[in-house]
């Protein structure tokens, strides 16, 4: 009896202590670090052993069945429904939550050239999933080489540029030219490469071009969130939640080679102005 009683003392001295430490930061926040790393540890489970395997799976489904769809129905029926069904199908299984701003900026009878800010590979699901309209991708040339995912790619009609070469890349532009039409866009990262450290780099000109080439607005898209989601150069893949916001379209009416520069600063200072601060 007496060693129950001591028992039951001792457990509830450490209840008060507990309830006292509870309310200040000293014990609040390295509480809550030991919890998110504690679900970081059991997520990784999750990925390998579900997430992973449901990402491959439906990448080859996808794939095949986006092939069967062009040969039946062409690249526009096929790149409405299945890219976006795959996007969000592995974005819910992440799970990734994905708010949209500013959809009302579209206009879906217009084509656009499209960028946005790259953080990490999971802005394509972020693009593909909820930006809603019919787009191609211009894509480096490397992930034509992509198991199922860069034949499907083709067969969608995108757009692979070879960095290393300009000529090329040029005269992959100028074929792109054609597609434009009928509300279809053009989806560039002007970046070129997802950014190190979230941090919105130095934007190339060839999106700009096209767009005062054609006369097409330029539709700005900022992205935040997914870097925490997945990192560049990593497999650390964590759950969250996704911001997409759709800025008012940029006219290039009145701009030409000579105003790229300051049409691109525009659209560099539009994009930067909806993330969040370093």
């Amino acid at each position: 009896m007496q060693i129950t009683n001591q028992i039951d003392k001792v457990f509830k001295k450490t209840l008060s202590v507990t309830s006292y430490y509870r309310k200040t930061d000293s014990f609040r926040f390295p509480f809550r670090e030991h919890l998110i790393n504690l679900a970081r540890s059991l997520y990784q489970a999750y990925k390998w052993l579900i997430f992973i395997p449901f990402f491959g799976l439906s990448t080859f489904i996808f794939s095949l069945s986006t092939l069967i769809s062009t040969l039946l129905f062409g690249p526009r029926i096929s790149s409405a429904i299945l890219p976006p069904l795959w996007a969000r199908c592995n974005s819910w299984m992440i799970p990734m939550f994905v708010k949209t701003i500013g959809k009302e900026m579209i206009d879906p009878k217009q084509s656009y050239v499209v960028v946005s800010n790259h953080q990490s590979l999971f802005d394509i699901f972020v693009i593909y999933g909820w930006l809603g309209i019919d787009f191609k991708w211009v894509m480096k040339k490397e992930l034509r080489k992509a198991p199922f995912l860069g034949y499907a790619c083709y067969k969608l009609e995108h757009i692979f540029i070879d960095r290393t070469n300009k000529n090329n890349a040029v005269e992959s532009i100028n074929q792109a030219k054609k597609k434009l039409v009928n509300g279809v866009s053009v989806m560039f990262f002007p970046e070129g490469t997802r950014s190190d450290d979230g941090k919105l780099g130095t934007f190339k000109k060839g999106a700009f071009r096209l767009a005062i080439d054609m006369g097409l607005p330029i539709l700005p898209v900022t992205i935040t969130g997914t870097r925490k989601i997945l990192p560049k150069d990593s497999l650390d893949l964590f759950p969250g939640r996704v911001k997409m916001i759709i800025h008012p379209p940029i006219q290039t009416q009145g701009h030409t080679h000579e105003t790229l520069l300051p049409l691109m600063n525009m659209t560099r200072e539009k994009i930067k102005s909806a993330l969040p601060p370093p």
